[in-house]
């Protein structure tokens, strides 16, 4: 892999110190980068800038230079070149790094100046902290504690601008609220593409709305949420449900599909209440699917499965288990295996094939792929499947030759690890024919034909990795506790092993990983516990090059190394 090219760096100076930064740093990046913070509304590192709300005014010079001669102009008495100070304070987010400039950033005058926008921005704003949505998460609030006056000067009625108004199916905007920074005009713009949203009226009558005759409703709009920077835009599905302070933050990953971007889960007391995207430059930027943050509905989901059975029946664990493994001792057993599963279940799952010489195949799920977040592999983690072996092709729609193997007799009994067999292309009399185990979260039809169910957790019931498209090793937290009684994953797989006659296996993600690295080359350095957030791109030769499906490809530009979110 070829390193990326070292950027130019040039010296400036936050608050009389020096610092190295990238030649075109804008200076509030810059200021980060010395630990400073220069607040901000409407600059976003992954937008383009506006230069709104003029929060982050700073004091700006540049060296001295004799205009005639372009020589230094040194000051006699520190004996370095003289700064010529710029008589009024400049935006912080549209200044970029060039070598010798100086800013300051908590000057009196600078103070004041945070002051005053402070001022402007509250006087129509709503006194509704203590019942705003956004408490906790509302860069106003923050900054109002730090650089407001403590009193209004204002004495004339507020405007009153439009409540609740639905933008489309997932977003609320209170219009009071809103700062106009624009940052939600220019996400739908530049990164959704879905020019939508804009200002009408001016002045203190403002207002952020629609075009006619259209709503904000592509699969990206609940980002804009994420990125206001007061409680203008809420999600209609968490709003009011629980305040942030409460919730527990797990790193995970969005399973729809193969981009597989980082994201957080927030829960508390073993339920989630949202889940929101997870800065990774490499992958999703700071950015997911709305798509992606409805699926741990699936945890309380009506149609869980949530206990162990044998032909309809409710049976204990291990009464199950041992029905499953005598099945699977009878020989002659086909394993469909998930693009789902973790890599650790995948590795699993090889070693029991291994031990009953069965076949493992895989089912695909393809859909359209949108060139920015989702991908046309609707699996997260068929890549993971060819990287530990279980697989050694890619996975067809349809399971035509298992079919084909039912019907010539030339198979006693199929293991399904999560996949639903008749919407992979099996009838309902070809799974009479063979007595099924299945493993799986949700009910089916192939649950509900299976001669022993074990349930399964979800992703937010357990910790794994994934490989995503781009061959990048990436691990995922348990969020939540599983449903009373369930085991997990690898615990149920290692146990089926052992159950149907094999050898008994390390279970847990720390002594199953050095086993994973013992026997599987591409994964020889790596363990669970030393894997970044970030992940581990690995070597994807040989597999590469095989042909996935269209619409893969990340589309957007990754963000400079230097940005961080706001």
């Amino acid at each position: 892999m070829i390193a990326p090219p070292k950027p130019d760096l040039v010296t400036v100076n936050v608050d009389g110190k020096d610092i190295a930064v990238p030649k075109g740093t804008n200076m509030i990046e810059a200021a980060r980068l010395a630990s400073v913070e220069v607040p901000h509304y409407c600059y976003h590192p992954k937008l383009t800038v506006a230069g709104n709300c003029r929060m982050c005014l700073v004091e700006m010079g540049l060296p001295a230079v004799d205009p005639a001669t372009k020589t230094p102009i040194m000051d006699p008495a520190t004996g370095k070149q003289k700064i010529n100070w710029m008589p009024r304070p400049t935006i912080a987010c549209a200044t970029n790094a060039s070598p010798g400039l100086h800013i300051r950033t908590n000057t009196p005058a600078v103070v004041d100046c945070r002051n005053s926008v402070t001022e402007f921005l509250l006087i129509n704003h709503p006194l509704d902290c203590p019942i705003c949505d956004q408490a906790g998460e509302c860069k106003l609030q923050e900054h109002s504690t730090a650089y407001g006056r403590g009193y209004s000067r204002f004495v004339e009625q507020k405007n009153v601008k439009p409540k609740r108004t639905q933008l489309g199916p997932r977003v609320t905007l209170d219009d009071e609220r809103c700062i106009l920074c624009s940052r939600c005009v220019r996400f739908s713009k530049e990164v959704a593409k879905d020019d939508v949203l804009g200002f009408i009226d001016r002045g203190s009558y403002s207002t952020l709305t629609c075009y006619p005759g259209r709503k904000l409703e592509n699969n990206y709009s609940l980002n804009t949420v994420d990125i206001c920077p007061v409680g203008a835009l809420t999600s209609t599905d968490f709003r009011f449900k629980m305040r942030v302070w409460f919730l527990k933050q797990t790193p995970s990953i969005d399973t729809e599909s193969s981009v597989g971007a980082n994201t957080e889960v927030w829960s508390r007391e073993g339920s989630i209440y949202r889940i929101t995207p997870r800065q990774n430059d490499a992958v999703n930027d700071t950015w997911m699917a709305d798509s992606g943050r409805i699926l741990y509905k699936q945890v309380k989901a009506a149609d869980r499965l949530v206990e162990y059975s044998i032909e309809g029946t409710a049976a204990l664990p291990a009464v199950a288990l041992a029905k499953a493994g005598g099945l699977l001792r009878a020989g002659s057993v086909a394993i469909v295996g998930s693009g789902r599963s973790s890599v650790e279940e995948q590795f699993l799952t090889r070693k029991l094939a291994e031990y009953l010489k069965a076949p493992v195949t895989l089912v695909s799920r393809v859909g359209p792929g949108d060139k920015i977040l989702v991908s046309a592999d609707r699996n997260p983690n068929v890549r993971g499947a060819l990287v530990t072996g279980l697989v050694s092709s890619l996975p067809a729609q349809q399971l035509t030759e298992l079919a084909a193997a039912i019907d010539a007799g030339q198979v006693k009994s199929v293991l399904s690890i999560g996949e639903d067999l008749t919407a992979a292309g099996l009838t309902a009399a070809q799974l009479a024919k063979v007595p099924v185990v299945y493993l799986g979260t949700q009910r089916n039809a192939t649950s509900e034909s299976a001669q022993v169910v074990i349930p399964t957790l979800t992703v937010f019931e357990k910790a794994g990795t994934f490989v995503n498209q781009q061959f990048r090793l990436q691990k995922f937290a348990k969020a939540v506790p599983g449903p009373a009684g369930v085991a997990d994953d690898l615990a149920t797989l290692a146990q089926l092993i052992t159950a149907a006659g094999g050898p008994t296996l390390a279970s847990d993600l720390g002594a199953l990983w050095a086993i994973i690295a013992a026997e599987v080359k591409p994964l020889a350095t790596v363990t669970y516990a030393n894997l970044t957030a970030s992940g581990l791109l690995l070597d994807g030769t040989p597999w590469a090059a095989l042909p996935f499906v269209e619409g893969e490809t990340l589309h957007f530009k990754p963000a400079s190394p230097v940005a961080a979110s706001a």
